[in-house]
């Protein structure tokens, strides 16, 4: 196995990725049934943020971001 920095950047943005999606879906989770449009803005901002950290697992392991060249 080739360790280049490539690699240890798409390392470091799975492990994050994982780290921040579990963080922000738990609180997600535990914070679901508090009212009030303040809590629903905080919701909104963690749904985003445990989405992101989905795509950072995505274009860590290689399956978004590898687009061909164009002709």
């Amino acid at each position: 196995m080739h360790v280049d920095l490539a690699t240890l950047e798409r390392a470091g943005a799975v492990i994050g990725g994982i780290v921040v999606g579990v963080v922000a879906f738990y609180a997600l989770y535990k914070d679901w049934s508090t009212p009030g449009i303040e809590n629903h803005v905080f919701k909104l901002m963690l749904l985003l943020l445990g989405v992101g950290a989905v795509l950072a697992i995505l274009a860590g392991v290689n399956v978004l971001g590898n687009f061909p060249k164009a002709a």
